[in-house]
């Protein structure tokens, strides 16, 4: 999203965005076939427009800033290529830094591997609000993070995403054993704490990974997930759980877009967007961690499905620890829309506690569940 779009817009377009739904567009407000004779094939509102001729014209999440040393942190920023070769051609990550790290030359931080969110179609690693909010997370947590600019669909089209962020998993742990790719990796990271964050669609795939960690017989150099946050995580299924919308319109136009995203590889009920549907036998022996954060927003069309995700791996019998946080009155990654306002700064607590291992208190204005 453009960092120069005024806040009040954001939050729509963030609204809208959260429906993840296709919807015909106003005559106004899209590009018309008749300007360039390039008929439009899909819709996906308010995100992007695919015309026939396969070109795609995105309307937001373009924008990207350079790595930096951020002057309100401390904390550093630097791009790594990780793999020239295909089919993840191009693949990169953004690296941050904290100061604790530069003051002590071999203090040795908790990893995160960080997927950004956008739907699957949009956003970037390279995005202002990804760097404004990976430099707080990175000084307050005090971790070192790896933040991966996946490819997008749907030039790209899922499974691909998933790929490229198992190959950049992969890719940092073996720089963390070796120091030959990467020297912040190798001199920082514990991988004895590691963890899989993620926003929406990121949520999504810090899920997925921390399945595939297992169904791929392990990580390199036997490193093990201690924790995944799922921030707002991007889950669906055909049948509606407690307090889902049960529109029938609204639902299928969730499943067309979905559809969109991975060309129609993986189905509504599929476990790789409904992990609710999966059986409990399928949490306790894939789902790689110890202890999972999931929060929502009590206004996103999205918070019933990550409350069920709670309540299916805490009834799975998985041996781990689950905790919900949860805000009243706000809409999707509002954290990410609106970080200056207090609830934002409360939920960067909860993030940064939950990396840290504590427990964060109850106050006002949320929620906060642990579930063992």
């Amino acid at each position: 999203m453009a960092g120069s779009i005024a806040s009040p817009l954001l939050l729509l377009l963030n609204m809208a965005g959260a429906l993840l739904a296709p919807r015909a567009p106003q005559t106004q407000s899209l590009p018309s076939s008749a300007d360039d004779g390039d008929e439009v094939d899909f819709c996906f509102f308010p995100f992007l427009v695919l015309y026939k001729s396969g070109r795609v014209q995105r309307f937001m999440g373009t924008d990207t800033v350079p790595a930096s040393v951020d002057p309100a942190t401390g904390v550093s920023s630097k791009d790594v290529s990780i793999n020239d070769d295909a089919p993840s051609a191009g693949l990169a990550v953004r690296i941050y830094l904290p100061a604790q790290a530069k003051a002590n030359g071999t203090a040795k931080l908790p990893l995160v591997v960080f997927y950004h969110g956008g739907g699957f179609v949009t956003e970037s690693a390279f995005s202002p609000m990804y760097q404004r909010y990976l430099n707080a997370l990175a000084s307050k947590a005090g971790v070192l993070v790896v933040s991966v600019d996946y490819h997008l669909s749907p030039e790209h089209r899922l499974p691909a995403g998933y790929d490229d962020a198992w190959a950049a998993l992969q890719w940092a742990l073996r720089s963390a054993r070796s120091g030959l790719a990467e020297p912040w990796l190798h001199r920082h990271a514990d991988l004895t704490r590691l963890f899989l964050i993620g926003d929406s669609a990121g949520g999504n795939i810090a899920h997925n990974m921390a399945m595939r960690a297992d169904r791929e017989g392990g990580l390199p150099g036997g490193a093990t997930i201690e924790g995944i946050a799922l921030l707002d995580p991007y889950f669906w299924g055909k049948r509606p759980v407690p307090s889902e919308t049960r529109d029938p319109e609204e639902r299928r136009m969730k499943e067309q877009s979905w559809s969109f995203i991975c060309a129609g590889k993986y189905g509504a009920d599929d476990p790789v967007i409904n992990p609710v549907a999966m059986a409990g036998e399928e949490w306790r022996r894939h789902l790689t961690c110890a202890r999972v954060l999931v929060t929502v927003a009590g206004l996103d069309v999205l918070s019933a499905r990550g409350r069920a995700y709670v309540r299916a791996l805490r009834a799975s019998g998985w041996a781990g620890e689950v905790e919900l946080y949860e805000t009243p009155g706000e809409n999707h990654v509002y954290f990410l829309l609106k970080p200056d306002g207090e609830k934002a700064a409360m939920e960067m607590e909860a993030v940064v506690a939950f990396i840290n291992g504590r427990r964060v208190s109850t106050a006002s204005g949320r929620k906060f569940v642990q579930e063992k």
